[in-house]
């Protein structure tokens, strides 16, 4: 049995803004040393904030929190000392080179000589900046920043590596990419790493546990694959070709629920989800009874549960419709 501290602790924080918008409701945290926890929510769901008040930069209305076993509010230093915080926006000096960049950062936490040079040439090759090192980060790439933002949170060998939306703005080759590097980071340092994220794919390929973040709280937390475990059978989707209006929602809701092996239904504008024992079988049951209702059917697709699948059930919505209709917290 492991008995050691979590690295990360959170209990009820509690973050507003402007004394009417709640950023963070309640959240409460615990991350195992040496694991990747992922932080799920689309944006403007709290994570940001809570990423901020753990790394010293917010102070919680009230709650508690430690990081290494270092209370936040009465040993910010202590804190700041043991973790590496890869930010959404790049840290990087434009102007300087990444061997510039990576050498500041290492003079700001004392290293010094031969060990910097040394450390400095370490995270170069390992995120293969070696042959970029001298020249301006200006002229970089998107995902060549990112490995020099992630490289100079590293410097200082931290217990604890933050990595806010690491991947946000990277194309899909650059962030395939990363998540390798991440990936390798977790298994070879033995860091403990929280990862904020709004991509789904994101979380379920790095996270050993992940928390679904939602209007500033956590609606459900576990491993990936236990929380997709947990809803059965297949989930169908129906795109309708015309919305449904709050009348038609109610009826369409209840004469699917009577669909022999389906168990949940959400309706809601064009789309309508259906958690069904077996998806395959129970699409023919569940078009007819949408033709008996008058609905007209564009697409229907069968699919194994997925964490988008989680987060509906769990937040009442789908997870794309969130990142909409959520401003920034």
């Amino acid at each position: 049995m492991n008995t050691r501290a979590p690295a990360i602790e959170a209990r009820q924080l509690i973050k507003t803004y402007g004394g009417h918008v709640t950023a963070l409701d309640g959240i409460d945290l615990a991350v195992e040393r040496g694991s990747v926890f992922g932080l799920l929510g689309p944006n403007g769901a709290g994570k940001s904030t809570t990423v901020k008040i753990l790394t010293t930069l917010a102070r919680p209305d009230s709650g508690t929190a430690t990081v290494a076993g270092h209370d936040v509010l009465r040993h910010p230093d202590r804190v700041r000392r043991a973790i590496g915080v890869v930010a959404q926006g790049s840290g990087a000096d434009p102007v300087a080179t990444g061997r510039e960049n990576l050498r500041l950062q290492g003079r700001l936490y004392g290293l010094k000589g031969a060990a910097l040079e040394q450390r400095v040439d370490e995270l170069l090759d390992r995120f293969t900046l070696t042959e970029a090192a001298r020249r301006p980060v200006k002229g970089y790439s998107g995902g060549m920043r990112r490995r020099l933002d992630v490289a100079l949170g590293l410097v200082h060998r931290p217990e604890v590596l933050f990595l806010d939306e690491p991947t946000t703005g990277l194309d899909p080759e650059a962030r395939s990419a990363m998540w390798d590097e991440i990936g390798r980071l977790a298994a070879e340092e033995g860091l403990t790493i929280l990862l904020t994220t709004h991509y789904l794919e994101e979380a379920d390929r790095l996270a050993e546990r992940v928390a679904v973040v939602d209007r500033g709280r956590i609606v459900v937390e576990g491993t990936p694959d236990a929380l997709k475990g947990e809803l059965r059978g297949d989930a169908v989707h129906v795109e309708l070709r015309e919305p449904l209006g709050d009348a038609g929602r109610t009826l369409l809701t209840g004469a699917l629920r009577g669909v022999p092996g389906v168990h949940e239904v959400l309706a809601d504008g064009h789309r309508v989800s259906v958690r069904a024992d077996d998806g395959a079988a129970a699409v023919p049951a569940l078009l007819a009874a949408l033709e008996r209702a008058g609905v007209k059917v564009a697409t229907a697709t069968v699919a194994r549960p997925s964490l988008d699948d989680v987060y509906l059930r769990y937040a009442g919505r789908r997870y794309s419709e969130t990142e909409a209709l959520v401003g920034a917290r």
